[in-house]
């Protein structure tokens, strides 16, 4: 096998290789994923949380139990804390003890503000779907104004795009007011879970958007968070002549997961329902179909956890460390 110095050709390998081999010590970082809660102030077409019925669990309101529940997590080597919804800016005060107990990040739909002066440092991710005629048409109301209004110029601030097969044209629209808010963005593709008429993706589609994709991390570099390998390999879905599915998905719950063998996987990942004792089957939902998963962060998981395939080829492994660089700004570990 070739050394790192052997696989590392240029100055911006060599440096974001430096970035992420220091961003978290040497323990790693041993992320899992938890509903904060059960509720949400929008019902967006195709969105797999109510689809999958995960918000009939009871959650746990107890708010001592739940700092109990963050201890055990962090117990069995749990660093950082990812959390999602139903819609977490409903609850503080369980955003509160997850705030003060662990490193996390929270996702939100940017409607209610998650105020910075309560969570000064904390990583806030935005759902979007597109402009806001996208927006109003698959979630009901026009939370691209809101959001861009609440978090205008935040530094702890991101999009996190899902382009549909329908708003692939809207995409640099939608990335340039992103850039005049003073914010940034990452791009992931919906998945069809629920069969929504016109939103499959077709081959032409898939290139279309990669285009696309590829476009807006060229033109926009300070605001699109991304990389051209990422968007190759969840256009594709093949990494390496091998393609995404269960056997190869690095997001299936520890807990739950009888795969055999068990493919590489992110180390003890569960997620985590709101009740605290259900473990989802991986990162998204039962009812998705693995072979047609587009989540941004599964493929990601799946490019990072297989480091040492993309250890035979210098170019590979330049994509390899240009995707960890990208999730590790992401998280918060490294800078923008």
């Amino acid at each position: 096998m070739l050394t790192i110095n052997d696989l590392i050709q240029n100055e911006d390998t060599r440096r974001k290789y430096h970035d992420i081999k220091n961003m978290v010590g040497s323990s790693g970082m041993r992320s899992s994923i938890y509903d904060v809660n059960n509720i949400c102030n929008l019902r967006c077409k195709g969105c797999f949380y109510f689809s999958s019925d995960q918000h009939k669990l009871d959650d746990q309101k107890d708010l001592d139990e739940l700092a109990a529940f963050i201890g055990r997590e962090k117990a069995r080597g749990v660093n950082y804390a990812i959390l999602i919804g139903g819609e977490p800016s409903l609850t503080l005060d369980r955003l509160d003890v997850w705030y003060a107990n662990i490193k996390c990040s929270s996702a939100t739909n940017g409607i209610k503000k998650i105020e910075r002066d309560r969570y000064p440092d904390m990583r806030v991710g935005i759902s979007l779907w597109g402009d806001e005629e996208d927006e109003i048409r698959l979630r009901g109301k026009n939370t691209f104004l809101i959001s861009r209004q609440n978090y205008r110029n935040d530094p702890n601030v991101y999009y996190l795009y899902t382009v549909t097969a329908q708003t692939i044209g809207q995409m640099e629209t939608v990335t340039k007011k992103i850039e005049e808010a003073g914010l940034r963005v990452h791009y992931q593709l919906f998945s069809n879970d629920q069969g929504e008429e016109g939103m499959d993706w077709t081959e032409d589609l898939y290139k279309e958007v990669r285009d696309n994709m590829d476009a807006m991390l060229e033109k926009y570099p300070q605001v699109v968070i991304s990389s051209k390998y990422y968007h190759q390999v969840l256009t594709t879905q093949t990494m390496l002549g091998r393609r995404f599915g269960w056997m190869e998905c690095p997001s299936v719950s520890d807990a739950v997961d009888d795969r055999d063998p068990r493919p590489k996987r992110l180390y003890g990942f569960n997620s985590y329902g709101s009740d605290y004792t259900t473990v989802h089957r991986c990162c998204t939902s039962v009812t998705r179909d693995c072979a047609t998963c587009h989540d941004g962060a599964a493929t990601m998981s799946w490019i990072m956890v297989n480091k040492r395939e993309h250890m035979t080829d210098p170019v590979d492994f330049a994509n390899w460390v240009d995707v960890t660089h990208m999730f590790a700004r992401l998280y918060e570990y490294i800078p923008w």
